[in-house]
């Protein structure tokens, strides 16, 4: 199979689809692959690198998408990409179109194969392909929040560890997840009062077992969010629904009742984020103010640490890849009901229940349109 991978195009994106190694593990099976030309420069890669292990460089997008069978990425197609998809052709990246409607319309009149990393799970119904990048996320969550606290970023001024007779920062953190987990793991380490909210018990109570009295969990429908939010210096958002956009937990009233100064890192913005007032922000303007509170919304948080992000990224995205490349996405999808939650559009059609509730627009399960 012919994959493309082009160089990322978003705002401050400078993660890379496929890593030197990934390419290698493609090339020993006699799969061609065309990399843009310095596409992985910014995460540390050279052109170099991908020749080594067999791949071809090649100069514009355009090529790369006039050729490749599949095309591998990071982020969603931007729209001037999307212009480039031809009809039949897989694509395989993070998509969030639940909170992308341009962007899920545009695909829709593609007529190709799209495979979206978050939404594939596992045999325990995890997100294996969105966990890496949640992980990620999850700890910069609180470096990012911990900057925008400082007095030259708007912040309070708090150092989230306090000091010698000063009480540390308030953390909350909104999900018990991998982003809720690795963010905490930050702030713990940080030494800062942490509470994690979520809906499960058992979740929680696995979560108190790691962290032990560093976390004071707390569930969801026992906690008076109100409150807690107008004590906390650092808010985190981390909910998930898979597929769908995230629900707005925090409303606009909730922020007013916030300390001035305070922060909120909404790591769900990619999804619609769960704040009321959130609204997608890029790494060269992070953070605006509302009611004086600081909201740090980047909707590609990983994309800050390119070489970490990718290389974890990739560990998680390969196996898939290499199926996908070996035997085609038929067999592959209808072989594997876990992968098959991966396709979100195909052929025009919506197979992904939470997008086609996200904008009113027709389903069709996958394992109906793959039969023909």
């Amino acid at each position: 199979m012919i994959i493309g991978v082009p160089k990322e195009i978003k705002l401050q994106e400078h993660r890379i689809g496929l890593t030197p190694d990934s390419v290698k593990a493609l090339t020993d099976r006699k799969h061609e692959v065309l990399v843009e030309n310095n596409g992985g420069y910014e995460a540390g890669f050279t052109n170099e690198d991908y020749l080594k292990v067999g791949a071809k460089i090649i100069r514009t997008p355009n090529e790369i998408f006039k050729k490749a069978e599949l095309i591998v990425k990071v982020k969603e197609p931007q729209m001037n990409e999307v212009k480039m998809i031809r009809e039949g052709q897989i694509i395989y990246t993070y998509l969030h179109l639940a909170a992308a409607k341009e962007l899920t319309l545009g695909l829709m009149k593609t007529k190709s194969i799209c495979i979206a990393y978050e939404t594939v799970t596992d045999d325990m119904g995890r997100l294996p392909l969105l966990a890496p990048m949640s992980a990620v996320a999850g700890r910069m969550s609180v470096q990012a929040g911990a900057h925008a606290l400082e007095k030259n970023q708007k912040g309070r001024g708090l150092l989230i560890g306090g000091a010698p007779g000063v009480d540390p920062a308030t953390v909350v953190i909104l999900g018990g997840g991998v982003v809720g987990e690795n963010a905490a793991i930050i702030a713990t380490g940080l030494r800062g009062k942490v509470y994690v909210i979520d809906k499960s018990k058992k979740r929680l109570e696995e979560l108190h077992k790691q962290f032990g009295d560093k976390i004071i969990p707390s569930e969801s429908d026992k906690t008076d969010l109100k409150k807690l939010i107008t004590e906390c210096d650092l808010l985190v958002g981390g909910v998930l629904i898979p597929g769908a956009e995230a629900p707005k937990l925090v409303t606009k009233e909730m922020i007013k009742s916030m300390k001035r100064g305070s922060v909120i890192v909404d790591v769900a913005i990619d999804q619609g984020g769960c704040v009321e007032t959130s609204k997608p922000t890029t790494h060269a303007n992070p953070t605006y103010l509302v009611d004086d509170v600081v909201h740090y919304c980047v909707a590609n948080m990983p994309g800050g640490v390119p070489r970490t992000s990718t290389m974890a990224l990739n560990k998680a995205t390969l196996p898939l890849l290499l199926k996908l490349a070996d035997q085609g996405y038929k067999k592959t999808l209808t072989e594997n009901k876990n992968y098959l939650a991966g396709l979100n559009v195909y052929r025009g059609n919506i197979t992904l229940k939470g997008v086609s509730d996200a904008f009113n627009l027709k389903y069709t399960p996958a394992s109906d349109l793959l039969k023909n």
